[in-house]
């Protein structure tokens, strides 16, 4: 399966104005319209309100967008996140399997009844259970298929074996149709419908009908060992192919004058269908008529009908609850038709935002940074002590979880290359003294990754010394919400290794592994 997230552009700039993004010096061509956040009815003061409200709350906010009534209004990235910089979706992917389904059904591939054994013959299990057989496509989109469990991406990005066949392995223990439980393995099985029923994996239906339409364009999605896209997870597209799949659903499946989506299709996927009345076909919902496609650490679309406004945002929050609070508390008020104090005022709010922004966007500026996980400052002992800017160390290491045999360091003035091996090979990183570098990933740790390996993904990667004896290293995976912190404690022959992560599905950091310097090694120049 592949997982390499790949770097696919050069730095943008985000601007505004009532013209076309392309023809913005440095922006990425999104092909949006712009204009200025108060000529669309939106307070750029409550804007200012939610970016320091969720600043002040530690919420490590990437990038957000707004736009309203057919104009990008608001956009912002934190560096280094770019405008055209893909990310990994997650969840989001959900949604943009949903509208695949929508498409498929107004082709007449299938129906919503179908019963989803039907498609499999040749992988289902020798005895074959009542709610099994019972199991139907609709019960799939709505998350309502009877297991006792979530599945999620990360337990099926390990697995080399079929996940059809694992799929059909999973007991049910309720009645299919019933009770919502949300599990990937759905999204994953409608993924596989599709591809059966199409020849085509859900990516390459969607592209044609969808994507390409859309604008969308430099996107990727994984696949599972079946030769399937998992419907579920997987998707790696901008901050703003986010935000036109929600423009697509709050313009009632209307793109540009074309219809790319049925209308009745979009109605029913964004209001509940389960009794929680939270979950519609792979968008959540809500009471008031706003629905969202959410994933994982905070990869948003919410739409709001009702004010014409869609916004998206990425991140690395732990959960969609913590960051709404905040979206309910300045957003449905931001969005004004009529300014009490005129246009001046609103022109004037305006401008507040653009210097707020570019302080949002500067290097190093995001609070959450300041977490326990990262040590110290980036300009902390940035010359380290002679010895350790002037030679190689080689270690080797004790057994561990990680299978890391050896540990390399070598230092310059400027920077810092880390070399670990494992029974895959060598893995290099080179981060830089008092400056970020650039580059392409080659270390493991997917346990630390929600299971993605990120094998060429870029990582931006700064060191620094806390002390004489203490090494601090900063892996920036900039396409993903996922940001490394390693330490190497060294005393006398001995270094300790420290890894963790700031956010996971799973754990935060590596056991500490310990190694012992080669005198061998070091008498040979390494």
């Amino acid at each position: 399966m592949s997982d390499s997230l790949l770097d696919r552009g050069v730095a943008a700039s985000a601007g505004a104005g009532d013209a076309r993004h392309g023809a913005q010096q440095g922006a990425y061509a999104d092909g949006l319209s712009r204009a200025e956040p108060s000529t669309m009815g939106v307070d750029a003061d409550a804007v200012i309100a939610f970016l320091d409200a969720v600043e002040a709350a530690e919420l490590d906010l990437h990038s957000l967008m707004i736009h309203r009534n057919g104009k990008v209004v608001v956009e912002a990235w934190r560096w280094p996140y770019r405008a055209d910089r893909p990310r990994n979706l997650h969840s989001v992917a959900k949604s943009f399997t949903a509208c695949a389904i929508g498409l498929a059904l107004e082709e007449k591939r299938f129906g919503l009844d179908d019963k989803v054994v039907s498609f499999f013959p040749d992988a289902l299990p020798a005895v074959m259970s009542d709610r099994l057989a019972a199991l139907t496509l609709e019960d799939l989109l709505t998350m309502r298929v009877g297991h006792a469990g979530e599945t999620s991406g990360a337990q099926w990005r390990v697995l080399g074996t079929s996940w059809i066949e694992a799929f059909f392995r999973i007991p049910i223990v309720e009645q299919p149709g019933g009770s919502f439980l949300y599990t990937s393995a759905a999204s994953y099985m409608l993924s596989a419908v599709l591809s059966r029923v199409t020849g085509q994996t859900l990516h390459d239906y969607l592209k044609p009908r969808l994507l390409e339409p859309l604008g969308i364009t430099g996107e990727t999605w994984d696949i599972g060992p079946d030769g399937i896209n998992p419907g579920g997870n997987g998707l790696t597209a901008k901050t703003v192919d986010l935000l036109k799949l929600g423009i697509l659903h709050a313009q009632g499946g209307i793109w540009e004058g074309k219809r790319l989506l049925p209308e009745q299709w979009v109605a029913n996927a964004t209001r509940s269908h389960v009794e929680s009345g939270r979950y519609g076909y792979h968008w959540w919902t809500r009471p008031d008529g706003m629905y969202s496609a959410i994933g994982k650490f905070v990869q948003m679309a919410l739409v709001f009908p009702a004010h014409g406004v869609t916004l998206a945002v990425t991140g690395a929050i732990k959960g969609s609850g913590k960051l709404m609070p905040y979206v309910d508390r300045y957003f449905p008020a931001a969005f004004r038709e009529v300014f009490r104090d005129g246009p001046v005022a609103g022109h004037a709010a305006d401008a507040r935002l653009k210097a707020r922004l570019v302080e949002w966007q500067r290097e190093d500026a995001p609070v959450a940074w300041k977490a326990p996980y990262l040590l110290a400052g980036p300009d902390a002992h940035s010359g380290g002590t002679s010895r350790a800017r002037t030679e190689k160390m080689r270690f080797t290491m004790q057994p561990n979880a990680q299978g890391m045999q050896t540990l390399q360091l070598e230092f310059s003035e400027r920077e810092c290359t880390l070399r670990l091996s494992d029974a895959d090979g060598e893995h290099t990183i080179v981060a830089g003294f008092g400056r970020w570098i650039e580059g392409p990933n080659e270390m493991p740790g997917r346990d630390l990754h929600h299971g993605y390996r990120l094998l060429g993904s870029p990582v931006v990667a700064r060191a620094c010394w806390l002390d004489p004896a203490r090494l601090q290293m900063t892996w920036i995976f900039a396409e993903t919400a996922f940001r490394d912190t390693v330490v190497c404690e060294f005393s006398g022959r001995e270094v300790v290794f420290k890894r963790g992560v700031n956010i996971n599905s799973g754990a935060l950091r590596h056991d500490d592994v310990t190694g012992t310097l080669d005198d061998q090694a070091r008498a040979n120049g390494v």
